[in-house]
């Protein structure tokens, strides 16, 4: 492959005037290319990250603690995240948006994991939903992707089983890591175009990615996995507390904390509006 069939394929810095889709995915494993997924939830950032370059954005149920506030994820709805997923597929252009469903809007059945799922495809948008958890939901998976639904799948530390994994804690140690193996293998045979590795240790991680055909997604995971993914709150410094796996970029509590005491100084001291910033009669 020449440099410009590279530049112009490329996941990361490819000149294209279309989606990213999941076949451009599978073909950046087939190249060993790495790739950044970040989470939006809004207009203004999701087209500052598409502009960027990331190639999926993920409107996560991660929503429910960073848009919401919520303690964790399980208590954010459909109807919840619905609104956030419209907006970032309606501001991006290039980016494959992916939309989280939220816990017990797909766990019961195949039949409700297709309900749900078609209401972010057709309302919100979306190109692709994710899911978590592993054998238990491959009749999910097997059901939406024959029925036209990508789906990446999401195993380790699932933030929706947070009450039945006793805290968020590193999946996969020792003789549980056969399992996770199997779990990403059926989830591959299901359907699944990627799967999301999440607190899980480096050497399974990698192990997972080198017998899977499909990308895996790291969060927590090592460095070995196809893909990263990060809260980009968490990644811009915006969060005020973040794990172990996450790397900070930017400070941008600090800078909005700034901006905001600048603001109200100038107002109380009568500094702002200046007349440039009034209309005339």
């Amino acid at each position: 492959m020449s440099t410009t069939d590279k530049t112009t394929t490329a996941l990361y810095g490819g000149v294209t005037n279309r989606r990213v889709t999941i076949r451009d995915l599978a073909a950046a494993k087939e190249r060993g290319e790495r790739w950044p997924m970040l989470t939006a939830y809004d207009a203004l950032t999701a087209r500052v990250f598409d502009e960027a370059g990331i190639p999926v954005l993920l409107v996560g149920d991660s929503a429910a603690n960073v848009v919401y506030g919520y303690d964790t994820t399980v208590p954010v709805t459909v109807d919840e995240l619905l609104p956030l997923t419209a907006a970032v597929a309606r501001s991006t252009k290039r980016s494959l948006v992916v939309a989280d469903l939220p816990f017990g809007s797909y766990q019961a059945s195949p039949h409700q994991a297709l309900e749900t799922a078609s209401r972010f495809m057709k309302e919100g948008g979306a190109q692709a939903v994710k899911l978590e958890g592993g054998h238990a939901v491959a009749p999910q998976v097997e059901l939406l992707v024959s029925a036209g639904i990508p789906v990446m799948a999401h195993l380790g530390l699932t933030p929706q089983s947070v009450n039945t994994l006793g805290g968020y804690r590193v999946q996969g140690r020792g003789e549980a890591a056969a399992g996770l193996l199997k779990d990403a293998k059926e989830l591959e045979r299901a359907g699944a175009f990627a799967v999301v590795l999440e607190c899980v240790p480096s050497e399974l991680a990698a192990q997972v990615t080198e017998q899977l055909n499909i990308p895996t997604v790291g969060i927590g995971a090592g460095k070995a996995t196809d893909a990263q993914v990060l809260v980009w709150q968490d990644m811009a410094g915006l969060s005020p507390r973040v794990a172990k796996f996450v790397k900070t970029y930017a400070n941008l509590h600090e800078t909005l904390r700034e901006a905001a005491s600048a603001y109200a100084d100038e107002v109380v001291g009568g500094a702002f509006p200046e007349e440039r910033h009034s209309y005339a009669s």
